[in-house]
């Protein structure tokens, strides 16, 4: 490109409004703040299944934003004809292609990522070895909040070429499993109706869902697996936690022993998640 055609691409330097690009990028820049605050704030303070439509709005609103800022500032800056739109978009495409290869996959991949849903915030996700709620979906990356109060940022460009778990995918039912690995030498109709109990009289259950219990036979004993839905995915842990103390307690007054040699039992479990 001569220097000619990178003159012509442009407004002339006395008619550009410096003023105006600025109220602009300084506008899309508040409203970009106001959504990351005001959306999640709104959030915390709704029942559960308002939650689940409020929070995913905040990506899709961004992207509005930001197109909205380009479409406005493209026309203050360069002279908006359709030879100079088509030589920008060349210089652009081929700066990004060298440059900025890697920022633009994770850019295009976040706009999949939204209009697919692979992921909104109010997720539970694990990507790689990071599992926690999805806080936020920018752009470029997500944030996730893990159970140990840590905040991962994982670019969106993970979506190509990596497997992504979503527990809940968009709403608030969230599957919770407790397992229980018992000496084989018990009355299992009987520990099957006591675990049921167990989750039947939870603080955290949600009763639109059913309870299963699910026994399976090993080398090592009997495995239990107790499958329930808490009324926020949230409280998954507690509800996990509330579920493995009862139902120890549960299993003790019956008499019911734990494996013996739990390290062996260990590398059997391995292979029971398919459950």
């Amino acid at each position: 490109m001569s220097q000619e055609d990178i003159t012509q691409l442009f407004q002339d330097p006395d008619q550009i409004r410096i003023l105006q690009i600025f109220l602009i990028i300084a506008l899309a820049w508040l409203l970009h703040r106001l959504i990351n605050w005001l959306i999640p704030w709104l959030a915390e303070r709704l029942p559960g299944r308002a939650r689940w439509y409020l929070l995913p709005l905040m990506p899709v609103l961004k992207l509005l934003i930001l197109i909205t800022a380009i479409a406005l500032l493209i026309p203050l800056i360069i002279e908006p004809t359709l030879q100079n739109m088509i030589t920008l978009l060349g210089a652009v495409g081929l700066a990004l292609g060298f440059a900025l290869k890697d920022y633009v996959s994770s850019i295009m991949a976040g706009i999949v990522a939204i209009y697919e849903r692979t992921y909104r915030p109010g997720d539970w996700v694990k990507i790689n070895e990071a599992y926690g709620e999805v806080r936020s979906v920018n752009l470029r990356a997500l944030k996730i909040l893990t159970p140990e109060d840590t905040i991962v940022t994982i670019p969106h460009a993970k979506l190509w070429d990596t497997n992504i778990y979503n527990d809940n995918n968009g709403s608030r039912e969230l599957l919770c499993v407790a397992d229980f690995y018992l000496d084989p030498r018990h009355d299992a109709h009987l520990v099957r109706e006591a675990l049921y109990d167990v989750a039947l009289t939870s603080a955290f259950i949600e009763l639109d869902h059913s309870i299963v219990v699910i026994v399976a036979e090993k080398p090592w004993g009997t495995h239990y697996r107790l499958k329930a839905y808490p009324m926020d995915g949230r409280d998954q842990f507690l509800f996990t936690s509330d579920l493995t103390v009862r139902g120890k307690a549960v299993l003790a007054t019956l008499g019911v022993q734990p494996v013996q040699g739990w390290l062996g039992a260990q590398s059997f479990s391995d292979g029971d998640t398919k459950l």
